[in-house]
């Protein structure tokens, strides 16, 4: 009797495992940013989530996937631009599973597959950009490269939002060689600001020679003005200031003074001769 008990009871016990064990393996739980998808005898039946959902074991199997968005560095690339610079290049891609059924079915690996797309299309929008362009349009690039790679992956349930090129090596020599043409334009810059400044300098002591010119009255208002910035100086220095009609007498008398001499000289001249 007791080994009848004991019996029923190992049996009991093994029952119950099994039923844990059952309910263990049908009973799945899926996350809010994730989906299951179940195969049933090796067929695709569909995707579940999120939430609670029992799935029968042995002959169905669930896949979970990951829709939120993964970030995928791509490894440093050494490419060669259209016009012959060789350059290192990597970049960041911003992706993620719009459709699970196809990113489980379509490819094995969709993150690696991803990747390796990622790095042969840079390279190859790479090789086909000046190095201007990789410098100086950087939004452009990112945005072929987004373009490509999310066509590339479309078959595969995947969306790629966002592609960023994030450093660009340049070899030493062109190195030195940019930073030579950047001093060269800013000197060619700095003597372009000096230029235009000399000119319009130029340009107003132009205008005021013509005001002067139509205006005498105005060269002698600034006369009395220098004289009251002179006298506020307490410096030793003495300025005389003269008229400007005495300024011309005296210019006159000096012509004068010249016409007689050289008169003077000539009859003395020929005086000596006679």
């Amino acid at each position: 009797m007791v080994s009848f008990i004991g019996g029923n009871f190992i049996v009991t016990a093994i029952v119950l495992l099994f039923v844990l064990v059952f309910l263990g393996s049908a009973l799945k739980i899926v996350k809010e940013y994730e989906r299951a998808v179940i195969f049933r005898l090796g067929r695709v039946v569909g995707a579940r989530g999120p939430g609670l959902f029992f799935i029968i074991p042995i002959f169905e199997k669930a896949v979970i996937v990951d829709l939120r968005t993964q970030v995928l560095d791509v490894p440093v690339q050494e490419t060669i631009t259209k016009d012959n610079v060789p350059v290192r290049v990597n970049a960041v891609v911003y992706f993620r599973v719009v459709d699970p059924i196809k990113a489980v079915t379509q490819v094995k690996n969709f993150i690696m597959a991803t990747s390796q797309i990622a790095q042969t299309t840079l390279r190859s929008v790479i090789g086909q950009a000046h190095l201007d362009e990789l410098l100086s349009e950087r939004e452009k690039l990112n945005r072929e490269l987004q373009r490509i790679i999310d066509e590339a992956t479309d078959p595969w349930g995947i969306k790629v939002t966002t592609v960023e090129i994030k450093d660009v090596e340049l070899p030493t020599g062109m190195q030195r060689a940019m930073a030579r043409q950047a001093e060269a334009e800013r000197e060619r810059r700095a003597r372009i600001t000096l230029a235009e400044a000399e000119r319009q300098a130029a340009e107003k002591l132009r205008e005021a020679a013509e005001i002067i010119s139509e205006h005498p009255m105005a060269l002698q208002l600034r006369t009395l003005q220098t004289i009251s910035d002179v006298a506020s100086d307490k410096s030793n220095v003495i300025v005389l200031t003269l008229p400007m009609e005495m300024l011309k007498l005296f210019r006159s008398l000096a012509d004068t003074s010249e016409v007689v001499r050289k008169k003077l000289e000539k009859e003395a001249e020929e005086q000596e001769k006679a």
